[in-house]
């Protein structure tokens, strides 16, 4: 899901504390995103601080650029789908946005054992050059592969590697301010979303494609430069930070547990059309409403901004009630907007939309791995479930924007798009996933018997 927006992936030895929780926190240690999972392994040395805050702002650093620019995808989509890469379907171009996706889950997920062995600092380091790297390069690219290559692969793998220390470092700071200073850090992505959208916004037509990538790798190269010393200020002890053993990846038994696959279903089918709108809102706004480009762009900066409201709220309603209520809530509505997406004919419901949608959607991202400790609570194998479950949900995040771009190609009009497949499609599998949602409250309730927990 996204997706943005964490736990860390070493659970073998000091999850069970933060497991009991995780479950009672609204933002906990954990965000998914069409995020990839981490959890938190090393012990807690102290709640807060100067050092601690410092890398909250560090860790918000890393996932502006993380997150951000790639909830900004959605400018590059209706750019190339319109001018860049005109002679390119919708359905091609929204791959190089889910494969970079796609990347950074699977690549969270598989990086742990990295973090578990104290690499934490050349995973920041590498991740961060061959990220800017990626953009410096995409700069040079004109054609359709290069771009997938340098936008969609490399810039992937990198994000896979910075995801897990940059939110790892700031969970093992905070007991009791944990779930503040999570919500804060994973603040970024939607922060990070607007900063890239805007300098798409604003200089491309001054600047021309090489020069308005050039611009935004030079904020992410400076951006870095200030995150990691904030981020590593005080984290020089290894046997801190890891475990000294990697995890492991995968649990066979987790396939014979109907709670592992309720919840890892519920996600699934939540992310399968989670980015969808993100993606394709700019799009529409200017092939199917006439809006400008400048305009078109800024639906997605207001469902960005939306998305902030809704992670903070979600948070604050979750701690109080519990998690299912507003994750359920949250996943049907999002659902049903997508569907209400239909009837956006002019320029006030589109605005309407985009903030209802990003508000509603936003709250997806901290909400699950929230309410894994219960599914799973047992700490020896909570880690490689999580990781499972995410690579499930990881593959919903690849595949789901292209099958909608698909759609929009089906019956297609004189603009070349019928959005009322990719709409359609969208609402109709976040419900399902809502419905999925319904069934694993039952099961967790009945075999879990957690009652207000959840």
């Amino acid at each position: 899901m996204l997706k943005d927006g964490a736990m860390t992936p070493d659970v073998d030895s000091a999850v069970s504390d933060d497991a009991k929780l995780g479950a009672l926190e609204a933002v906990s240690s954990t965000e998914a995103i069409g995020d990839a999972p981490i959890t938190l392994a090393t012990p807690i040395q102290q709640d807060g601080g100067s050092r601690a805050w410092l890398q909250v702002v560090g860790s918000f650093l890393v996932f502006v650029n993380l997150w951000g620019f790639t909830f900004a995808f959605g400018s590059f989509q209706s750019y190339y789908q319109l001018d860049y890469l005109s002679t390119r379907t919708a359905s091609d171009i929204s791959w190089i946005g889910t494969v970079s996706t796609f990347l950074l889950i699977v690549g969270g997920v598989f990086s742990g054992p990295l973090f578990d062995l104290g690499h934490f600092k050349t995973m920041l380091l590498i991740g961060a050059c061959v990220e800017t790297l990626g953009l410096f390069l995409l700069s040079l690219c004109s054609g359709y592969y290069q771009i997938m290559l340098t936008q969609g692969v490399l810039v992937g793998l990198a994000n896979g590697l910075l995801y897990l220390p940059g939110l790892a470092l700031v969970g093992r700071s905070f007991k009791r301010h944990r779930s503040i200073a999570m919500a804060i850090t994973t603040c970024g992505a939607p922060v990070g979303g607007i900063i890239y959208t805007v300098m798409f916004e604003t200089l491309i037509n001054k600047l021309g494609f090489a020069w308005t990538i050039r611009a935004m790798a030079f904020f992410m190269l400076a951006s870095y430069l200030v995150a990691f010393p904030l981020l590593l200020w005080g984290a020089r002890n290894i046997g801190d930070l890891a475990s000294g053993h990697a995890r492991k990846l995968f649990d066979h038994t987790a396939l014979k547990d109907v709670l592992f696959w309720s919840y890892s279903l519920s996600n699934f089918f939540l992310f399968f059309g989670y980015m969808v709108p993100f993606i394709y809102i700019a799009a529409y706004g200017q092939t199917h409403l006439g809006l400008s480009r400048n305009m078109s762009l800024n639906m997605l900066i207001v469902a960005q901004a939306a998305s902030i409201v809704g992670r903070l709220v979600v948070g604050y309603t979750a701690a109080r009630i519990g998690v299912m209520i507003p994750w359920i809530t949250c996943g049907f509505s999002s659902g049903i907007f997508c569907i209400a997406w239909i009837g956006v004919k002019t320029e006030a419901s589109f605005i309407a939309f985009a903030a209802l949608y990003g508000c509603f959607s936003g709250a997806l991202i901290p909400l699950p791995p929230s309410v894994f400790p219960i599914v799973c609570p047992d700490p020896k194998v909570l880690g490689a479930r999580l990781g499972m479950a995410q690579a499930i949900g990881s593959i919903a995040s690849l595949i789901g924007s292209p099958i909608a771009g698909a759609l929009s190609e089906v019956n297609a009009g004189r603009d070349g798009s019928n959005y009322l497949g990719l709409q359609l499609f969208s609402g109709l599998v976040m419900i399902l996933g809502g419905c999925q949602l319904i069934g694993l409250w039952v099961l967790l309730i009945k075999k879990r018997d957690v009652g207000k927990l959840i």
